[in-house]
């Protein structure tokens, strides 16, 4: 009696347990940039792409069966994850290059005015906060708060069910990095060159720590270090306690990428303006490898097992061995002749790797088969080869004669 009596007990806590990875609270899913959730859906990884109509610059968030995701003209849309569909669709009214997160059937978004909460079976707007200058920052959401930086410099706080004003700290320069929030204090990057350190319970700057230009990368948290890019060309470690150097790598151009942290293999990954995709060990900044890519890195690598995939401004989605920086396989949705840059950061939902592209197209991959979809740019650029050949032989004709 009293083994099914705890075996009861077992099954009702299992059923109470919230999914792994059913929330997406931060910019990468969490703390570390991983992007990645366990495949808790029942379909199968299918290939598919979608047209937002105009470039995207945000990232993905993933919830449940479906990818959020807002484009440059203000259009948030929910996607089915297994077959590309859209769900549903919201304009905002007001241009965006922010990224969302999802929390509890909620999702907050920032635009050019305004920051808002969004329920995502309805569709409605459940509270809006305007705002005097645009939100590039993606929020953080931390014991029911939600934490955004601005454009007016202020670091927001808000009630994540009513929008009331948590918390509201003036900082200076542009707020585009996104904060993070480890043991009450929250960490964000300013276009002033500062990551800044505030207690969200006194309000008070703990400390600052200042690079030599503006930050936009998002810190990320390891090993009881922050670390974070900035456009000095530095990835920069520091203690989380008081802001002091742990040490600091020159990685020869503007750091626009966001750390993504491995505490399991002790790696921090992180792309450049240079073209390299860089992983170092977080405990003291040696150089495990570099891959170079030939273009621009300002996408925030995934990871998943043993796998990291980024964007890149050639055009490119990459695939990469975590341990040795190799390539396992890469993606040209342009076919060169119509190659954009990817800066919008991939999110990972199983073996599903979802790959936005300036180009106004949501990408979905198998990483563990390396299957891609068919591009609509390769009928494009099979057109104007065509059309090329056509020429190439009227030309001959001509001249024969």
């Amino acid at each position: 009696m009293y083994k099914k009596f705890s075996i009861a007990i077992v099954i009702v806590l299992i059923c109470l347990t919230p999914i792994a990875g059913a929330d997406w609270i931060s910019f990468g899913h969490d703390y570390t940039h991983a992007g990645f959730v366990k495949d808790e859906s029942d379909f199968v990884t299918n290939i598919w792409n979608f047209n937002f109509g105009s470039p995207i610059f945000s990232s993905p968030a993933i919830s449940g069966d479906y990818l959020y995701l807002s484009s440059s003209n203000g259009q948030l849309k929910s996607i089915d994850m297994e077959d590309g569909s859209e769900n549903w669709s919201l304009d905002l009214k007001s241009a965006t290059n922010a990224t969302p997160i999802v929390y509890n059937k909620t999702l907050y978004i920032g635009s050019e005015d305004s920051f808002s909460a969004i329920n995502v079976e309805s569709h409605n707007v459940i509270w809006e906060y305007s705002t005097s200058s645009p939100i590039s920052s993606t929020p953080y959401l931390y014991e029911n708060v939600v934490y955004v930086g601005c454009d007016d410099g202020h670091l927001y706080g808000f009630d994540n069910e009513t929008g009331d004003v948590k918390f509201d700290v003036h900082l200076d320069g542009k707020l585009k990095s996104s904060p993070m929030v480890i043991n009450d204090t929250a960490y964000i990057g300013s276009t002033n060159g500062k990551l800044y350190a505030v207690d969200i319970n006194s309000k008070n700057i703990d400390w600052e720590y200042t690079t030599g230009d503006s930050i936009y990368s998002s810190p990320s948290y390891g090993d009881e270090k922050i670390f974070f890019g900035s456009d000095d060309g530095n990835i920069y470690a520091v203690n989380e306690s008081d802001g002091k150097l742990e040490w600091k790598v020159d990685l020869n151009n503007r750091v626009r990428s966001s750390p993504t942290v491995d505490e399991h293999d002790n790696n921090v990954f992180i792309g450049s303006d240079e073209g390299n995709i860089s992983c170092f060990d977080i405990r003291d900044g040696i150089t495990k490898w570099s891959h170079s890519v030939g273009g621009a890195i300002q996408s925030t690598p995934a990871l998943k097992e043993n796998l990291i995939a980024f964007g890149s401004n050639n055009g490119n989605a990459y695939v990469l061995n975590k341990y040795t920086g190799l390539e396992e396989f890469s993606y040209n949705p342009g076919t060169i002749l119509f190659n954009s840059p990817i800066t919008s950061s991939p999110a990972i939902n199983g073996n599903s790797l979802f790959v936005a592209g300036n180009d106004g197209y949501l990408y979905s991959l198998n990483i563990d088969k390396h299957e891609v979809p068919t591009s609509v740019f390769l009928y494009y650029s099979l057109a104007i080869l065509l059309i090329v050949l056509v020429i190439a032989i009227v030309v001959i004709r001509k001249i024969k004669k």
